[in-house]
């Protein structure tokens, strides 16, 4: 276990200090906010913290400027700059301040936190060279730098502190559940239980049963009384995941509950009043499903109180490398062979099109953790994963020529004869000519309909000029007309 201590966060975002200030708090710190230096100097005296938090740019000074005499005063506390003035004259400031760390803004929560744990292990450390890691769930489950991301924790922010109804929109996989979690994990029901539920999972004959739960003989094979998923989740949050599934009568005495605050079992009579928080979630087009009398209006609105949408990883590539890393972390505490992750290959993981978005990408890296016989994963290995189909042309950083030089260094360094005997040159360059036939095609064929068949651009991405591009789609077969976005 990590280090508990007392923590002071200053900024005058009250959304930060919430959200910043009841993650440290489920972490088991003692934690105060303020907004302004002037109260800053205050709760220093008053509250004695072993760390502080501040940002800068505070409405009554430069969060920086007192830090050295800060540091100089109390020489066993540490500090963490928080920052948008993201420059490295912000950065050295801090350093030459004597601060223990600088994380930028936007911030992830995690990478706060294991600030937040180092600096306790640097205080409480009493064997030197001792080693404790972090506690697994001093973070939240959510990972992200991104301005799409800042958006999200800035939304679960405001809605921790009340029991307003949730309805978190997005693709499939993008981590729905989640936010579920999280919201429930940081706000006043996190000691009651969090029960999810998906409706596209069950049979509909079965969903009010699961929901509602049932008496004894209220239907063929119901032997005992059963609670179901609200009852279950009494004091707490209960998660409709895939709430676009849910039937049209199972909708009705949803709305009902929401309503009043109670319902019936099946084959009930007596009403069972219940107190939960409700957060649904879907990847389909809700007003849509209205239009066609697939989903209640009414229901949707009770629903759709504070709308969170999750985006897709394709639109957030920026945290791909950050997200890749802490799955490759947690394949690790789960046992599987710990893996590094090359600069090159997080480049590349960063230019896939991610259809299966977060939940692909964990399956990747779990994938790569067994399968990589190397510590740290390159490109290459990467490369022979990843479907060249969804991976963006005008990233792939190289020319045919580059390519054909990459496919004759893999046979050379990898590819053997007889009992271990190196290929020779005549049948490495067989080989060469053999792999590079299948993968050229996929090349040519991707950055071709990436430009809507336009010739001179898919040369110029490619790196050959345009009457090589002609020869190489006569020698293989390929139509330019056939190759655009809409064929």
């Amino acid at each position: 276990m990590s280090p508990k201590g007392r923590i002071l966060v200053v900024d005058d975002d009250q959304a930060i200090c919430m959200v910043v200030g009841e993650a440290l708090r489920r972490s088991g710190h003692k934690v105060k906010t303020s907004g302004t230096i002037a109260e800053r100097s205050q709760l220093l005296r008053s509250f004695a913290p072993d760390i502080l938090i501040t940002d800068v740019k505070l409405p009554d000074g430069d969060g920086l400027d007192d830090v050295a005499n800060i540091i100089e005063r109390c020489p066993d506390i540490s500090v963490i700059i928080l920052s948008a003035q993201n420059t490295l004259n912000t950065a050295v400031r801090a350093t030459e301040k004597g601060a223990f760390e600088y994380l930028p803004k936007p911030f992830d929560l995690n990478e706060l936190s294991r600030a937040v744990s180092d600096a306790l292990l640097k205080k409480h450390k009493d064997v030197e060279g001792q080693e404790q890691p972090a506690d697994e769930n001093d973070g939240l489950p959510l990972v992200g730098r991104s301005a799409a991301m800042q958006e999200v924790y800035r939304t679960i922010a405001r809605v921790i502190s009340n029991d307003l109804t949730i309805l978190v929109l997005g693709e499939s996989g993008t981590g729905k559940e989640l936010v579920a979690e999280a919201i429930h994990n940081l706000g006043r029901r996190r000691t009651k239980p969090f029960v999810a539920i998906n409706m596209a999972a069950i049979p509909r004959e079965l969903i009010e049963s699961e929901l509602f739960g049932h008496e004894k003989g209220a239907f063929t094979g119901a032997q005992a009384r059963t609670a179901g998923k609200f009852e279950q989740a009494q004091g707490g949050t209960l998660f409709l995941d895939e709430i676009g599934d849910m039937p049209m009568e199972a909708q009705t005495r949803l709305l009902r509950v929401l309503q009043s605050g109670e319902f019936t079992s099946v084959g009930g009579n007596n009403p069972i009043r219940v107190d939960v928080r409700i957060i649904a979630a879907t990847n389909q087009d809700l007003p849509s499903l209205i239009s066609q009398n697939k989903f209640r209006e009414d229901l949707y609105y009770r629903l759709n109180v504070v709308p969170i949408h999750l985006p897709a990883l394709r639109e957030r590539r920026d945290d791909v490398p950050l997200l890749a890393r802490h799955f490759l972390d947690l394949a690790a505490n789960d046992g599987l062979p710990r893996k590094m992750l090359a600069e090159d290959a997080a480049r590349l993981l960063s230019q896939y099109s991610w259809p299966g978005n977060v939940r692909e990408l964990q399956n990747l890296m779990q994938r790569l953790s067994v399968l990589c016989r190397e510590d740290v994963i390159s490109a290459g290995v990467v490369r022979q994963i990843l479907p060249a189909s969804q991976i963006s042309p005008e990233h792939y950083g190289e020319s045919v020529e580059q390519l054909r030089s990459a496919v004759r260094t893999w046979a050379r360094e990898n590819l053997t004869v007889g009992s271990g005997a190196t290929m020779a040159s005549g049948e490495e360059d067989i080989l060469h000519e053999a792999l590079l036939s299948v993968v050229e095609p996929v090349l040519l064929k991707e950055t071709l309909r990436s430009v809507d068949g336009n010739q001179i651009k898919a040369a110029q991405l490619l790196g050959i000029n345009r009457n090589t591009l002609r020869k190489k789609l006569t020698d293989y077969g390929l139509d330019p007309a056939e190759l655009r976005r809409g064929d």
